[in-house]
Order: C-alpha cells, then structure tokens, then sequence
C-alpha cells in the first residue's frame, strides 16, 4: 500500500483537506464507471484517485456555496 504524503497531496491543491475531499469525489466518478470483474493485483479506486492527484491528470475548480436567503 503507498502512503501519500501531505506534501505531495498539496502539490496540485491548495491544502492537504481539499486534495482529499478532490481524490474522494474522483473516486466517486470512477466507482460509476463499469468494471470488469476483479482483477488481481487492481487498485482501489481511492489509490487510483490519489496517485492521480498527485500526477496532476485530475483538474478541478473550486465552486463557492451559495448563501441560503434570510
């Protein structure tokens, strides 16, 4: 199992909680995707999503909340 540094998570993010919740939410996506049986030796999909976060082949933008009316 690799071991993701705060470093290198923050390499393409603005800070290690955001690149989290952006590996998450890719691995999400790539859940959706079919699979074809379980391979041996497969990645899980959070690996997959962190190793490539930390790659940079995963861009994303940051969209502020929306204020709920008083």
């Amino acid at each position: 199992m690799r071991v993701f540094t705060p470093l290198e998570v923050t390499a393409h993010a603005t800070n290690k909680y955001l690149s989290v919740l952006v590996a998450a939410k890719y691995a999400r996506v790539l859940n959706e995707f079919p699979r074809t049986g379980s391979k041996a030796g497969e990645k899980k999909l959070t690996t997959r999503a962190l190793e490539e976060l930390t790659d940079g082949r995963i861009e994303y933008r940051v969209v502020p909340r929306r204020r709920a009316a008083e």
